[in-house]
């Protein structure tokens, strides 16, 4: 029975026979290895699980010895006897099948801790489980080994605990036999989650997290192959579901290794292929779409289902697919995918290209992904907004209308990479893109989209970037109304555009910065640039309008002018000559800095003071 081969065991080992007459881990270990075969075989249940847990206790015990002494070769050393002895003992073909029953609930856990050790211990670790995975019932094991994943404690929470563990999964779901659809959807929130805690706590040149990955890869051609058996209803929802797996695999690569793209490469295109498998598209992916349909392929009968909340990732995932075959045309051709086509699909059709460009938010407000990821999503966007775009203005308001919420929200990101980014390459051409997806926008649409940026910003640089476009596209607009001889701009549908800007709209802008809502002139020097914009933007509107006899805006009116004078230049010119004076007299660094911030700001300010005292007079 189980004891006799224990003892027969150790003794047809040499190696371990001299280890085991001076250890006296190992002696231990074998008397726990006893008391348990005994007291299982014998029915005595209480006995059995006090056994078990004294087991667990003293492998625990062990483990954590290494982990608390990391640099030491000892205890590394009786790590690895000790889970050698496990693996020798489980693998034993004459062990009951009761005893392998019942360890198979609490020793995967606990050899997995193992694995943290070293990589000698990690393969044998590996091997116990599979031993159990062997024997044992598939569905017992499913749980058996998401519970393990789903409750590691503190000490343990790194990539090599979970690695044999995932090991092991990718190895129990081919041996399903019913029902597979349901156990693998149990089993993936499990896994994603287990991903998205060891990706938020991941130590850079943790080598280990790319094993993690590499293992969750696996359980993805793993039900891949699960797939292979199945037909109809039930393979198109494991399909589904295998789609939004890799998705989220994806978004965890890029975010924990995408700062080295070539080590990616591989595990990319492995991923690429099994998105074809899934039958998943680039102009699906990064429009959305193909992600919605999985979604709800995969829920679509059950009520009140939470899991879908475990893929915060997908639309990450799906954004970085495309990305990922834009670096590297290696990873294009695993997706069986032509780039080229992909992209001169949304130049060519605008619906599209706003639904790729609101998708394009998650890449570019994602805080943990790496800025080579986010400098190459910019690549693209402009790629498919740059040039020959086509711009149908048929419907356009409504049509834009219901994708403005996500292209605002893709502004806004672009925003953040133009502030944060640390790369002047990036800084550059995210401006540039940000101007293109706001060409892109509708005109009737376009002041009212900056404003709102502009009041949703707290950076001051960044508002002055803004309100600069908003004077760039009134210029444009002027111009466009001289070369036609005043007459009224007219577009393809026959709307409107002279009116676009030239309204009272860039007034009230104007005032938003001079006059903040919380009232009293705006801060000073902090908001600087902001401030010089908004006096450039009001200049440019008085000269023009003066130049051209017109008031579209209403600048010229006296009720607009005494406004601007009173309520905005005065108080301003009050303000910055007290900080001008309070700054003259002091030589330190700040000082100077700030007397050089004011000093264009000043100019612009008693320009737009003489103006409006000019047009007062004649006014009057």
């Amino acid at each position: 029975m189980s004891i006799d081969c224990l003892h027969t065991l150790n003794l047809s080992d040499p190696n371990l026979l001299q280890s085991s007459s001076h250890h006296p881990l190992l002696l231990r270990l074998r008397q726990a290895l006893i008391s348990c075969s005994s007291s299982i075989e014998s029915g005595d249940f209480q006995r059995s699980d006090k056994s078990i847990g004294e087991l667990v206790d003293f492998l625990n015990s062990v483990s954590d010895a290494v982990v608390s002494e990391p640099d030491e070769d000892s205890p590394e050393h009786d790590a690895f006897r000790v889970v050698s002895e496990i693996d020798r003992y489980v693998a034993s073909p004459s062990l009951d099948q009761a005893v392998i029953d019942a360890l198979s609930f609490e020793l995967p856990k606990a050899v997995a801790r193992f694995a943290c050790v070293s990589r000698r211990c990690l393969e044998i670790a590996e091997r116990v489980i599979d031993r159990f995975i062997e024997i044992c019932s598939p569905r017992d094991m499913i749980s058996i080994l998401c519970e393990a994943l789903d409750s590691p404690s503190t000490m343990f929470k790194v990539p090599g605990y979970f690695v044999p563990l995932l090991s092991g999964l990718s190895k129990v779901f081919v041996s399903i036999q019913r029902r597979q659809f349901e156990q693998v959807k149990a089993a993936v929130p499990v896994i994603v989650n287990v991903l998205k805690a060891v990706s938020s706590e991941l130590d850079d040149g943790d080598t280990d997290y790319e094993d993690l990955l590499t293992r969750s890869i696996d359980i993805a051609k793993s039900v891949q192959a699960v797939c292979l058996k199945l037909e109809d209803e039930g393979k198109e929802k494991l399909q589904a579901l295998l789609g939004l797996y890799v998705l989220e695999i994806m978004a965890f690569v890029s975010i924990g290794l995408g700062y080295k793209v070539s080590s990616c490469l591989s595990l990319m295109s492995q991923l690429a292929y099994s998105l074809r498998f899934c039958n998943l598209s680039y102009l699906g992916l990064i429009t959305g779409c193909d992600v919605d349909i999985i979604i709800a392929r995969c829920w679509r009968t059950e009520d009140g289902d939470d899991h879908v909340g475990c893929f915060a990732h997908v639309k990450h995932g799906a954004c970085l697919a495309v990305i990922w075959g834009f670096i590297s045309n290696e990873v294009a051709q695993a997706a069986d995918e032509d780039l080229a086509a992909v992209k001169a699909k949304l130049s060519s059709d605008q619906t599209k290209r706003w639904q790729a460009i609101g998708m394009l938010r998650n890449i570019f407000s994602c805080v943990n992904l790496p800025w080579e990821l986010k400098k190459q999503a910019i690549n693209f966007l402009l790629s498919i907004v740059d040039g020959n775009v086509s711009r149908q203005y048929d419907n356009e308001h409504m049509e834009c209308s219901f994708d403005m919420p996500s292209i605002f929200a893709t502004l806004q990101a672009i925003q953040m990479v133009i502030i944060y980014a640390p790369e002047a390459e990036i800084r550059r051409n995210a401006f540039h893109a940000l101007k293109k997806v706001l060409a892109d926008i509708p005109t009737s649409m376009r002041f009212d989209t900056l404003t709102a940026l502009i009041k949703n910003t707290d950076s001051s640089s960044m508002m002055a970037i803004l309100i600069d476009c908003v004077r760039e596209e009134m210029r444009m607009e002027n111009c466009q109304r001289i070369s036609r001889g005043n007459q009224v701009i007219q577009a393809q549908n026959n709307s409107c555009h002279s009116t676009a800007f030239w309204n009272d709209g860039p007034l009230e802008l104007v005032g938003l910065v001079l006059r903040p809502p919380q009232g009293g002139p705006p801060s000073l020097p902090e908001y600087g640039d902001a401030v010089l914009s908004a006096l450039n933007l009001y200049r440019f509107v008085l000269i023009t309008e003066s130049t051209g006899n017109t008031n579209y805006t209403g600048v010229l009116s006296e009720k607009n002018l005494q406004k601007a004078y009173n309520e905005w230049l005065l108080p301003l010119r009050t303000l910055v000559t007290g900080i001008v004076a309070a700054n003259q007299e002091d030589y330190d660094q700040l000082a100077l800095e700030t007397l050089c911030a004011l000093n264009p700001l000043e100019l612009v300010l008693y320009r737009c003071i003489e103006l409006v005292e000019e047009k007062l007079k004649h006014v009057a």
